[in-house]
């Protein structure tokens, strides 16, 4: 039985030895090789090679390549030209204090024996075992967090395959060791790789670069994640708007105010017409045909970014289809350029306030809040029944200094998973405690009001309020993009990812899933017509009940 599996092995090795390679193939591994070496070699780590250059250099020999074998050959030379790799003691060590996250971590490729020659393999495996440690050239740490430095800028504009395939790349290998939701994404990561290098050989001007770079950053499936493109801003989505604003409800847009422009001229749109089409295009198709380049965690994510773009174009109009008064009606809305809308300022909003004149039910508006209020509001609302705190927005850090004046005692509202610098790829897990005792605590119903806009930081204060003996979560499901955020530059325009993994205690994931409510309720396209907050009201119903 022993010698018909070497038999069988080496049957196998022989051919897969001879077969030819696809262009994709090829780069694929080159992608996985060059990135390795960059974070794990130390000669490379230290920035001992201009890295760039040498990616151009095996772009260039590829040429010539044609099967396994002579891949192999480029790639045992290369890692001989790269300096010996001293044995590493530490790097057999684990430290014991540590719980290690593992469900990104994937150096299987380095076996695939369609690609690579067990020499091959073996040396990748060694410098695996005796890998860079400490500080890197292309990264650093302040504190828990790994920022990027001392990637090299070659602008937003298409110069070359080159180039445009070294953005891929190193975009692919920056998810591939430091995104903490790799594990998470809808489409496997490896195969994210496959299906985009055909894309990016095929670019052939700046819009085409910029839109390839945007769809790959969207494959991460993260609410944190964006490509600011100037280009795309105005080729894809225009830069022109019709002056409205509008909520989104059921599929479909709710205008909520008419905004005046210097030309004064009239919209043939009114307050709660319900747009559902837009240049033959309903409102779910459109979030579909735009989310190829908007990355989100999840459905309501995308909708939520997505929404804002909906009445923006170049033209001078937009054909829109809407519901009135019981009738549909077809009409064209001018477009007007940012600057030639006027704008109202937003009301002043009150940071506290109580919701009934007995004063039993207070409310804190999260959003405009700061540390700094904390104890007038405290002084304030300590004595209600109630305090409804509205996240449907982005707190200002006041997450730590609420917790020890609302929860009875220090309790573990999270856990965090930290890339683990020295072996990259995985992540060390760390729970995090929030709160002091307090005898003092707040006695009320601790309610939190939430939607797809509660995105981060808010989630992370949401779990806090969960803490309390007596919270409940009113809303719908949130944002599902929780951690600190890296941010760097992909051919010199901003993007960023999360960076830290966040999960409830127990491990359970709250990425692309959100905070899920204990009470659900979504604005409706009636309710947004009659002015109400759906949320609020159901708030407050709860609060009537008694609970």
């Amino acid at each position: 039985m022993k010698s018909l599996f070497v038999f069988i092995i080496t049957f196998l090795s022989i051919n897969f030895s001879a077969q030819a390679l696809s262009e994709t193939q090829k780069l694929e591994s080159l992608c996985k090789v060059w990135g390795f070496l960059k974070y794990y070699h130390p000669n490379v780590a230290n920035g001992d090679f201009d890295w760039d250059q040498q990616l151009f250099q095996k772009i260039n020999s590829l040429d010539k390549i044609h099967d396994k074998d002579q891949l192999n050959r480029l790639y045992s030379d290369w890692i001989q030209s790269l300096g010996k790799v001293s044995e590493c003691k530490k790097c057999s060590k684990t430290d014991k204090e540590k719980t290690y996250f593992l469900r990104n971590f994937d150096l299987n490729w380095m076996n695939d024996p369609l690609l690579f020659t067990e020499q091959v393999s073996q040396q990748l495996h060694f410098i695996e075992s005796n890998r860079n440690l400490g500080s890197s050239h292309y990264f650093g740490k302040g504190g828990k967090k790994v920022y990027f430095r001392n990637e090299n800028s070659y602008g937003a504009t298409f110069t070359s395959k080159q180039v445009s395939l070294l953005e891929l790349f190193r975009y692919w290998n920056l998810v591939e060791y430091f995104f903490p939701y790799k594990y998470q994404t809808d489409q496997n990561w490896n195969d994210v790789l496959k299906e985009m290098i055909p894309k990016f050989l095929a670019v052939t001007d700046d819009e085409s670069y910029h839109l390839t770079l945007a769809e790959l950053v969207t494959k991460v499936d993260d609410s944190h994640a964006f490509l600011y493109s100037p280009l795309i801003n105005s080729s894809q989505y225009g830069r022109r708007k019709v002056p409205i604003e509008y909520m989104y409800a059921e599929g479909k847009l709710v205008v909520t105010t008419i905004i005046n422009n210097r030309f004064n001229e009239e919209t043939p749109l009114k307050t709660g017409d319900i747009i559902y089409d837009v240049n033959g295009r309903t409102i779910p198709q459109m979030v579909n045909s735009l989310g190829k380049y908007v990355p989100a965690s999840n459905s309501w994510g995308k909708i939520n970014k997505v929404k804002n773009l909906l009445l923006f174009s170049n033209q001078d109009s937009i054909s829109i289809k809407i519901e009135r008064n019981g009738e549909n009606l077809s009409m064209m809305a001018k477009t007007y350029l940012l600057k030639d809308i006027l704008w109202e300022k937003p009301a002043v909003q009150e940071k506290w306030k109580f919701l009934d004149a007995a004063q039993k039910t207070g409310y804190v508006n999260m959003g405009i809040i700061e540390k700094s209020d904390l104890d007038d509001m405290y002084e304030d609302l300590k004595s209600t029944e109630s305090i409804i705190f509205d996240l449907r927005n982005y707190p200002k850090m006041t997450i730590f200094p609420l917790s020890r004046m609302i929860l009875p005692d220090q309790s573990i509202y999270y856990q965090f998973n930290f890339p683990e610098t020295d072996y990259p790829g995985k992540f060390y897990s760390s729970k995090n405690s929030i709160g002091k005792k307090n005898p003092e605590y707040y006695k009320g119903n601790v309610i939190v009001l939430a939607d797809e806009n509660t995105q981060s930081q808010a989630e992370t204060t949401t779990m806090m309020f969960k803490q309390h003996p007596r919270a409940k979560v009113i809303g719908s499901n949130t944002s599902g993009a929780n951690g600190d955020i890296i941010r760097f530059k992909i051919a010199d325009l901003d993007t960023c990812f999360t960076g830290l993994g966040a999960y409830y205690p127990d491990g359970r994931e709250t990425q692309r899933i959100g905070i899920v409510p204990d009470i659900l309720i979504k604005p409706t396209v009636k309710g947004i017509k009659e002015g109400k907050d759906e949320v609020l009201e159901r708030a407050l119903q709860y609060i009537k009940e008694g609970n």
